[in-house]
């Protein structure tokens, strides 16, 4: 089968790509979206250290098309969502509701597909347990969520990573609620979804932050109220948060992946505001902060996946999703067959996309 593979100097389709047979309490998925998010990228460019050779993509949705014998709560046939977790479904950690604590969820990286034949087949990883950039993977059963068969699949792969991380760090995280107000900065995937939850939590301001300013279309429709587009190393993003919050904001999350704007966003805290760290600086980095800055009740957070509950938070995502509430449509800028992948990556680069997705069915 077809499948991206980064193989330590360049990722490109291949297509000797073969997933291995199920095991207890494992799934089999054809993919039919994924979208391309920049830690995909991180794994291109170092940021994030993968061993190769390694299927890419870890936001999509397809159908099932074979479960183990144990499986219970999904079918041949179902429409799902796949989350990355891969947590157990067993421990402490997820009876209490906090999958993310599951320490199966992370660090456990396994190698469900092959390339070559005979003496020459070599094991392949699986990006963040679930490698979507292929035309089949196999997951565990608690990484498949289902959903309705009329839910377009290309805008419900979204939910799997970028939805859940934004929205589900202003919900599950920060806890942001009635006119508490907001800064964002970064206004990608993430950052468009952290504006929108802020919005469905009723965040007032909701301030943008972006060095591209055609990201500020995008921030406004998602529900941004104010955009602030720094134009050189000079620019003092403290100064202008103050024109619109003189004392600073209850929330800053940082979308970037900078230790620099991690740092200024220490700054622009109110007495008791929050920082949530979204962004994936390189592996080792280390930020700094005025200890006495943050005497007065701030906290800095750190934020896996949103800290959700896929099989609770996926669901609730289609709901409003089908309320009319939650943008999942109008965060697909594009989709691209599999073989255009580095034009994918290069219109990415560009800022052109609020999410692209790549199809397969």
């Amino acid at each position: 089968m077809k499948a991206i593979v980064w193989d330590g100097e360049q990722a490109k389709v291949e297509t000797d790509v073969e997933v291995r047979d199920l095991r207890a309490g494992e799934v089999r998925v054809k993919i039919e979206a994924a979208g391309l998010c920049h830690s995909d990228v991180s794994v291109l460019n170092g940021t994030i250290m993968f061993p190769p050779p390694v299927v890419l993509g870890h936001e999509g949705a397809g159908v099932v098309t074979q479960v183990a014998g144990d499986v219970t709560n999904v079918e041949v046939g179902d429409h799902v969502v796949l989350s990355t977790l891969g947590n157990c479904g067993q421990c402490a950690q997820c009876d209490r509701g906090k999958p993310t604590f599951c320490r199966q969820s992370l660090g456990k990286l396994s190698r469900p597909f092959t390339r070559g034949a005979g003496e020459d087949t070599k094991k392949v990883f699986q990006f963040a347990n679930l490698g979507v950039f292929c035309e089949e993977t196999v997951v565990k059963a608690t990484q498949a969520v289902k959903v309705p068969d009329d839910l377009p699949l290309t805008a419900a792969s979204l939910i799997g990573c970028g939805v859940l991380t934004g929205v589900g760090a202003v919900f599950n995280r920060a806890k942001v609620t009635h006119g508490e107000s907001v800064v964002v900065i970064g206004v990608g995937g993430i950052g468009l979804n952290v504006i929108q939850g802020a919005a469905l939590s009723d965040g007032l301001p909701i301030i943008a932050v972006d060095t591209n300013p055609t990201k500020e279309s995008f921030a406004r429709e998602f529900g941004a109220t104010h955009f602030i587009c720094p134009d050189g190393p000079d620019f003092d993003l403290v100064a202008a948060v103050e024109e619109i919050r003189p004392n600073g904001v209850d929330h800053v999350f940082e979308c970037v992946g900078s230790t620099a704007l991690i740092r200024t966003s220490t700054d622009l805290l109110d007495w008791g505001g929050n920082l949530v760290m979204l962004g994936v600086p390189k592996m080792g980095s280390e930020a700094s902060f005025v200890v006495s800055t943050m005497y007065n009740d701030k906290t800095i957070m750190g934020c896996r996946y949103g800290s959700a509950r896929p099989q609770y938070d996926i669901p609730l995502m289609v709901e409003l999703y089908q309320a009319g509430r939650l943008k999942l449509d109008e965060l697909v800028s594009a989709t691209y067959p599999l073989e255009d992948f580095q034009l994918a990556l290069d219109e990415l680069h560009e800022g052109k996309l609020a999410r692209g997705v790549l199809t397969l069915g």
